[in-house]
């Protein structure tokens, strides 16, 4: 009898398992199919994508997409340069700035905590909005077409600053205690205590502000206006409008508008503005999951 009930057990636990492999298996796929039909569409011939719409397998492969991008390659560059440099520098200085602030409102000693954590919450409820945020960045600030235009805005975000702050109070005081014992002042024990310890939520906000400022466009587009200093996203979203039509004419080439990539080119641009930041998951993944859940355990 006990025998039966054990084999019961076990086919019940092996389909159980089984079902979900599937189940997450069909996520899977649901998930990446997205990315195959952008990389396989921006492949499409134009003709093709007019008169069947987008498709995994296209019936002709084409590179025009791709070569009216390298055909910008010079601008193409610095787009993707400027880019990179305002999620470098906006990320490290984000994280900096973040995490002091959780280090500094997780501290019970610190007599105003209370009053600069409503503060920062008060800022997820009200905004000044955009107006006052112009004349802020132009005329006090004097940002205009200047790449901190880009990366000052997205700098600070009340949401990872709490995320921060909860992740410290795991952390157990003893620490901070024992060393300040040993005689080390509170931006030692910031830097060579706290932050060690804090690298999954460090990973998660990290994650969080390279994806925020890697997709800047609206600022770009608010502030800059020299053509090298346009950031990746802005950059490729003028080339959609525009696909280069008028450099073309100038130029005296003949066109046939019916050839032009104007569908296939979005899919390319896409796959142009997706593929280097995607490579950030893999060094994040492992602790990103730990970041949020211990991050949202104490309120």
């Amino acid at each position: 009898m006990t025998n039966t009930k054990k084999e019961k057990w076990d086919v019940g636990t092996f389909a159980i398992k089984g079902v979900s492999y599937l189940c997450i298996t069909a996520f899977a796929l649901a998930c990446l199919f997205p990315f195959v039909l952008m990389i396989s569409s921006s492949f499409m011939n134009e003709q093709e994508i007019i008169r069947e719409g987008y498709k995994l397998i296209p019936s002709e492969f084409s590179a025009k997409a791709y070569e009216m991008l390298i055909n910008n390659s010079s601008a193409l560059a610095k787009a993707y340069g400027v880019t990179i440099f305002i999620t470098v520098i906006g990320t490290a200085l984000g994280l900096f700035m973040m995490s002091m602030a959780g280090f500094v409102l997780n501290r019970k000693d610190f007599k105003y905590r209370n009053f600069f954590s409503f503060m920062i919450y008060f800022t997820t409820l009200f905004a000044g909005g955009l107006i006052p945020s112009y004349i802020l960045m132009v005329k006090y600030l004097h940002l205009k077409d200047s790449l901190f235009a880009m990366i000052l805005p997205g700098v600070v975000g009340a949401w990872s600053i709490f995320l921060m702050r909860n992740f410290m109070k795991a952390i157990p005081d003893s620490l901070y205690e024992s060393a300040t014992i040993d005689g080390a002042d509170d931006f030692r024990i910031y830097w060579q205590v706290f932050i060690p310890l804090a690298i999954p939520s460090l990973a998660t906000v990290g994650l969080f502000s390279a994806l925020g400022f890697w997709n800047e466009w609206y600022n770009g587009m608010l502030y800059i206006q020299t053509p090298d200093k346009f950031p990746l996203q802005y950059f490729l979203q003028r080339m959609i409008n525009q696909t280069n039509i008028q450099a073309l004419i100038n130029q005296g080439v003949v066109i046939d508008t019916a050839e032009l990539p104007t569908q296939s080119i979005k899919m390319a641009t896409a796959v142009l503005a997706t593929g280097p930041i995607i490579l950030l998951y893999p060094f994040a993944q492992r602790y990103f999951v730990s970041g949020l859940t211990i991050g949202a355990v104490k309120g």
